[in-house]
């Protein structure tokens, strides 16, 4: 077997070498894409409709094949277009001329102002091009340009391909192209010339028709007419007396009086320079014919005024330098510094005499030290006021990052009930002179996680945007945030709220500093209440009870109010945790400790009884004690703790710590349930007599289960019962009633210590550093930065500017909801802000240019802002009724005026300009300056290369600016007989 096997693999080895060389594998590589592209034969589309290549979807794929070692990318460029029925045509198209020779007479589609390069010269609608795969390798010597043309024509002969294949030769920049387009005996060469320095003879009409002709070699004697296209291009570089419209912000009336500290909270907004740099006038003449017109190097009729077509399009600048794109960036920027405020500011701030400093140091040893100097001099209050004086005398005014005028005036912008002359009681925390909340529209906080438009912290967020673009820069921040925390101290001693904050505990869908600022004000609030004795509770009382509950303060109770109101003025009295031995030295503890803290156990009525009622806030409309039939009152209870989302994550990860052991679990429970102990001691307190039945009807009454049942008698009563999970053996509930003694809310150990969250948050404020800072409030000044282009698009009425703010804002509210996002997507919606600030920039200089308010008929007021918002979104505009209509004659002022001030011509000349018709002409065409790009295209249907030969189309395309000169030939031919 062995030996009959082994010459059946030999004939399995055999080599094929039918492509043998480099050239033929690298022709049929390219047979193998045409046929995996399915281009071959010949496919007819639908005529081509009047502006379908820059309307129309424009697709392409690519695959890279290699000649030797040398790789080449082949590219399929074409129109996307719905596909035609071919049934029943196949034999009628072998006469038919391919769809791309088709396409070089059509003239619906002549200069389209957005197309491949190819696209423009020939006018087609679908081509291959095979071009270097790397952008430095380039196809030079001539010999390589003729080998890959060969290549392509054997490839479109032996696929029967019709679509035309072009190869890129010389350097990239130079687009050059060769190419060849081949149907059933007809043939299309697709020609190239590229001179940087324009033969004086090609300049114009005549001598361009001279090239065609001999080119083109006709053997017939009358040549049939030509068909010519003009487009000549003007560039208005200079818009003389239209000076941009934007002012720089005036940074000396922030400060002056002029202005006032408003100024404070607003954004700069626009461009700095003309975004709008140059306008190009196409001028077309779409179909004329060869003898009708004269174009030569003594004469021209081409008169731009006179052209029947008139296009426009504006050059933009580019990165105009916008306002708040730039604020914006910059305050950016300090996301990324390192330095903390000391070191902004310097270290030696608090160097001074060895025994201040241990005032300063040891100030809460001295509280504590039963020292006969009375204990407000060494308050820290007035430690931290004597640093701040030091500080100012050590920087000295002239050192100071911030001018004094600059910073009050910021200071009172924020603080706005700072400069009132009534004393600042806070009693509202809210700035009754902000304007109106943001409507639904504008609602954005929750979405960006910032903070409401007319809170402080949103204020603050603008203020330290500016002290950062205009006054100072980081020093200023550093500084401005400096005094900002001194304040947030000197209200927290002082009892006064903070104003431009939202009431309640922290809002947990604005920032976290924004959610410190309200804790700090909850803070505030509670020391408040506690300093003034509790004047709000009893205010609250219904006026039924508000005697009854003064009756039940008895002697003592007052003794306790008036103690505590003589504790006002000491801000640091609450730092010790252990306010409950406080509260038990008091003369009525000890009948707590003598009966009611047993009979609390046993929940005996008649020993509750004996306790006098504390601290009731109303009476129940409807319930009853169980026992004894007194009257359900709903006690003063203790405020649960607000809390800051760190601290919530904080706490949740403790708790998730415990684990899930049964100890953990009732440690857990534990831990939950200081709220519900308060609540169930205030009711004991309120309620004398009482029981846990009673407490749950009021608290959960889901927990109590009323069935109708008939008793002894038969009568039908309600029965109470505790709920299946109250009954359950060592239930929280019942461990914690049993341990709850009846004390007063206002007599409990506090459920929310707010010195020493006050403390903390005074604490998390002064070691933020700017970075730390702008981090926090970024959310705010990109929320700010949104709103005012909202603010400015609202005034334009920009269709896809609208579109662009909904992605804005989209994308923002999915990069700042979550903690520290990432560097690069913030850059990407600032960016994407600057981007809609320079089309709005764009508008305005446009309507500036247009004269667009100036428009005394309504009518053509809005015919000139649609011309100026189409200029803005689409690649080129048609003017309507060119130069005769009002843009027309706008756009013609403008480069009479450009004209004007090149030649600096008196205005006076313009009253000569009156003669002959033919002086008129030629001062009109004055008017204009040198085109800067003529543009021709050249067509006619003639039979090459035999008189007898078939009619085929021809076509060459020209190109001359300053320094290009471009011609471009399609050049047809029957190869029937040759």
């Amino acid at each position: 077997m062995a030996a009959d096997s082994e010459p059946e693999s030999e004939v399995f080895e055999i080599t094929d070498f039918t492509t043998a060389s480099e050239w033929e594998r690298f022709i049929s590589k390219v047979e193998e894409v045409l046929n995996d592209w399915k281009l071959i034969g010949n496919s007819l589309g639908k005529p081509l409709e009047k502006g379908i290549f820059t309307s129309g979807t424009w697709e392409e794929k690519s695959d890279e094949i290699s000649f030797a070692d040398f790789k080449f990318s082949v590219t399929h460029h074409y129109l996307v277009q719905d596909s035609t029925d071919k049934e029943g045509k196949d034999e009628a198209l072998e006469d038919v001329i391919p769809q791309s020779m088709q396409d070089l007479l059509c003239m619906n589609n002549d200069f389209p102002p957005r197309a491949h390069c190819l696209v423009r010269w020939y006018g087609l609608r679908e081509f291959v091009v095979i071009a270097p795969a790397a952008n430095h390798d380039a196809v030079l010597s001539e010999s390589k340009c003729s080998l890959l043309l060969s290549s392509v024509s054997i490839a479109l002969g032996n696929t029967g391909c019709q679509v035309p294949l072009f190869v890129q030769i010389h350097h990239k920049w130079r687009r050059m192209y060769v190419g060849e387009c081949q149907g059933h005996g007809v043939r299309t060469d697709f020609e190239m010339v590229h001179l940087r320095k324009v033969p004086n003879q090609y300049t114009h009409l005549s001598g361009l028709l001279d090239i065609f002709k001999s080119k083109i070699g006709c053997p017939l004697t009358p040549l049939p007419p030509v068909s010519i296209a003009i487009r000549f291009t003007y560039v208005l570089q200079d818009w003389q007396q239209y000076f941009w419209p934007q002012q720089p912000p005036d940074i000396d009336a922030l400060v002056g009086g002029e202005v006032g500290g408003l100024e404070f909270g607003k954004l700069p907004f626009g461009a700095c320079e003309d975004p709008i740099s140059e306008l190009h006038l196409a001028t077309t003449w779409p179909h004329l014919t060869e003898g009708i017109i004269v174009d030569n190097d003594v004469y021209s009729d081409l008169d731009p005024i006179q052209a029947p077509h008139w296009s426009v399009r504006v050059r933009k600048a580019e990165n105009p330098q916008c306002l708040l794109g730039d604020f914006v960036t910059e305050f950016f920027k300090i996301c990324r510094r390192k330095e903390s405020t000391d070191e902004i500011l310097g270290r030696s701030t608090f160097e001074e005499e060895g025994r201040e400093i241990a005032d300063i140091t040891h100030a809460l040893s001295k509280l504590t030290e039963p020292a006969p100097v009375p204990i407000h001099k060494l308050s820290v209050s007035n430690m931290v006021h004597s640093a701040k004086k030091k500080i100012r005398k050590h920087r000295g005014v002239e050192e100071s990052p911030l001018n004094n005028d600059v910073l009050n005036t910021i200071l009172l912008f924020l603080f706005p009930d700072a400069a009132s002359e009534k004393p600042l009681d806070g009693s509202s925390s809210t700035d009754n002179n902000n304007p109106v909340s943001e409507s639904e529209g504008y609602n954005l906080y929750n979405q960006f996680k910032s903070a409401p438009s007319d809170s402080l912290t949103y204020k603050l967020a603008l203020c330290l945007c500016m002290i950062n673009f205009y006054h100072g820069g980081l020093k200023g921040v550093a500084h401005l945030w400096q005094e900002f925390v001194l304040e947030m101290r000197f209200r927290w001693e002082n009892n006064f709220l903070i104003p431009g904050l939202a009431s309640g505990p922290p809002d947990l869908r604005c920032c976290l500093l924004h959610q410190k600022l309200q804790m700090l004000n909850c803070c505030i609030e509670r020391k408040k209440a506690r300093d003034e004795g509790r004047k709000t509770n009893t205010s609250d009382m219904y006026p039924g009870d508000a005697g009854r509950a003064g009756d039940q303060l008895g002697p003592d109770n007052l003794k306790d109010m008036d103690k505590e109101k003589g504790e006002v003025g000491k801000s640091w009295d609450s730092w010790s945790d252990s306010e409950e031995e406080f509260f038990e030295c008091l003369s009525d503890t000890e009948e707590l400790k003598g009966n009611g803290q047993e009979s609390s156990k046993k929940g005996g009525p008649k020993e509750m009884t004996s306790l006098k009622p504390e601290g009731r806030l109303y009476q129940h409309g409807k319930l009853t004690l169980l026992h004894n039939g007194e009257p359900l009152y709903i006690p003063v209870t203790q405020e649960p703790a607000p809390m800051t989302e760190d601290l919530l994550e904080e706490q949740s990860e403790v708790l998730a710590k415990l684990g899930t052991s049964a100890e953990g679990a009732h440690l857990r429970a534990r831990m939950q349930s200081a709220c519900l102990l308060s609540d169930m001691e205030s009711f004991k307190a309120a309620n004398p007599g009482c029981f846990l039945e009673d407490f749950v009807r009021w608290y959960s009454p889901r927990d109590y289960i009323e069935e109708e049942v008939i008793d002894e008698k038969g009568n039908m009563v309600l029965k109470g019962e505790l709920s299946a999970r109250m009954k359950i053996p060592s239930n929280m509930w019942v461990e914690a009633w049993e341990t709850a003694k009846p004390i007063p809310a206002r007599r409990q150990r506090r459920l929310f210590d707010d010195t020493r969250e006050a403390e903390k948050v005074l604490h998390y404020l002064a070691v933020q550093k700017p970075a730390d800072l702008a981090r926090h409030l970024l959310p705010c000044v990109i929320h700010a930065a949104v709103l005012k282009v909202k603010e400015e698009e609202n005034l334009e009425n920009i269709s896809s500017v609208k579109k662009i703010i909904k992605q804005i804002i989209t994308h923002s509210s999915k990069v700042l909801h979550f903690p520290n996002p990432e560097d690069k997507k913030l850059e990407e919606i600032i960016h994407q802000i600057t981007n809609v600030e320079a089309i709005i920039a764009r508008a305005r200089s446009l309507k500036a240019k247009f004269g667009t308010e100036k428009c005394e008929q309504e009518e053509e007021k809005e015919d000139l802002e649609r011309f100026v918002s189409c200029l803005l979104e689409q690649p080129e505009v048609l003017v309507v009724g060119a130069g005769r209509g009002h843009a027309g004659r706008i756009i013609h002022k403008l480069f009479v005026n450009a004209h004007r001030a090149a030649a600096m011509a008196p205005p006076e000349e313009e009253l000569k300009r009156m003669g002959s018709p033919e002086e008129r002409r030629q001062n009109s065409v004055s008017d204009f300056p040198p085109p800067a790009g003529r543009e021709l295209i050249l067509r006619t249907t003639v039979p090459r290369p035999a008189p007898y030969s078939r009619a085929l189309p021809q076509r060459m395309y020209s190109v001359l600016t300053k320094e290009d000169f471009r011609l471009a030939g399609a050049f047809s031919s029957d190869t029937s007989f040759f």
